[in-house]
């Protein structure tokens, strides 16, 4: 039990930090321009660096279900992985919010399909990459899987963030953009069931093509 929590409160510090982050440079006019993409991405690949030997450094209902469908999370542990994710994402949202005059709600800025493509194709790309560099056996003890992980995020920020969709590629991420009224509540949700759902299929590419 408690090496369990260890690996919850090691999700809640690093999705937290996430999206502090990625609030802070919605609500603080940081999201324009190469800054926001950067920051986020070296967040992801710190904390994945920080905690990845202890819970995996999911900090993304999207990559816990990817793991749990590939096996490298017993499927026990999937939802109070959540829990503490979007616990971790609410309190990054509140606490960025408490700082800010908050907007009025942006709606959702995005057409259904191409916020569907774009949050799938890099939340699988993001699934993919986890499991390949991460959760492997013929990668384990490698030195890059954060840089691999956090590269993706910036990537997907750059190519299709703000363009074609959130670029949240993380339900707690759509929850924490929520939270800060940063899109509406139906944008978030179906963000959040797209990158489940890539997640999923990210994890049954890989156990076609590794295992």
């Amino acid at each position: 039990m408690k090496d369990n929590f260890k690996k919850y409160l090691v999700e809640f510090i690093g999705t937290f930090f996430l999206v502090f982050t990625v609030a802070s440079a919605v609500l603080f006019g940081g999201a324009n321009g190469v800054i926001a993409p950067l920051s986020i991405g070296f967040a992801l690949m710190i904390m994945v660096y920080a905690g990845g030997h202890i819970s995996g450094g999911h900090y993304n209902p999207a990559v816990s279900l990817a793991a749990a469908i590939r096996g490298a999370l017993n499927w026990s542990q999937l939802l109070p992985y959540w829990f503490f994710q979007i616990a971790g994402a609410a309190c990054a949202a509140f606490l960025a919010g408490k700082f800010a005059i908050l907007p009025e709600v942006v709606g959702c800025p995005f057409p259904l399909v191409p916020l569907i493509i774009g949050e799938f194709l890099f939340t699988f790309a993001l699934c993919y990459v986890v499991l390949l560099v991460a959760t492997s056996p013929k990668t384990e003890g490698n030195s890059y899987y954060g840089l691999a992980i956090g590269s993706t995020v910036l990537v997907g920020a750059f190519a299709v963030g703000g363009i074609f969709c959130l670029g949240a590629f993380n339900p707690a991420v759509a929850t924490g953009l929520f939270l800060i009224k940063g899109v509406c509540w139906l944008g978030a949700l179906i963000t959040a069931i797209v990158n489940l759902i890539a997640g999923a299929c990210a994890a049954l590419v890989y156990k076609f093509v590794e295992e």
